[in-house]
């Protein structure tokens, strides 16, 4: 079984996550690929998508948006896990969870979402963007946390060993 992990990123840190959730999944052994999205041109290798955007004003990315639809119907005919990155601080903020993760749940038939809190960096950002953060009084610092990563990518890896034990199974 082969894994496609792919995340749409305007500065770095959600594609980090990315890489992270890679490295961990390829650490336990699975055979895990990382691509961003507009670089996938078909999914027929992978059984297992993890698929992820940074959140911006509430919403995905355009580029994991149109993954989704350009890949809807394969999408329906694998595992899939979505997760999302970008609410930021500590406590209750990091729980943000996008206003359209409904509809992408329910296009892809993912078996799941995780938020996970971002990463802001005011020097990389773009003026509208300091504006933004600055109106809304976004505290800067690197919020993730690279042991729930970690602990996420363990259970997809739990999840996708089970499903493939069964299948044995019913083949046997």
């Amino acid at each position: 079984m082969k894994t496609l992990v792919t995340a749409a990123s305007r500065h770095g840190s959600t594609s980090e996550i990315a890489d992270y959730l890679a490295k961990s999944l390829r650490e336990g052994g699975m055979d895990a690929d990382r691509r961003n999205p507009d670089d996938v041109l078909e999914l027929t290798e992978y059984d297992t998508i993890v698929l992820g955007s940074a959140i911006y004003m509430g919403h995905w990315m355009k580029d994991a948006e149109e993954f989704t639809k350009r890949f809807s119907d394969a999408l329906r005919l694998r595992q899939v896990w979505l997760f999302s990155s970008g609410p930021i601080g500590s406590g209750e903020s990091t729980t943000g969870v996008p206003s359209d993760i409904a509809t992408l749940m329910e296009k892809t038939g993912a078996v799941e979402h995780k938020s996970f809190a971002g990463k802001l960096d005011r020097e990389g950002l773009g003026f509208g963007e300091r504006v933004a953060v600055r109106v809304v009084h976004a505290p800067e610092g690197d919020f993730r946390d690279w042991a729930s990563v970690r602990s996420w990518a363990e259970s997809i890896r739990e999840a996708v060993r089970t499903t493939r034990d069964f299948e044995s199974e019913e083949t046997s």
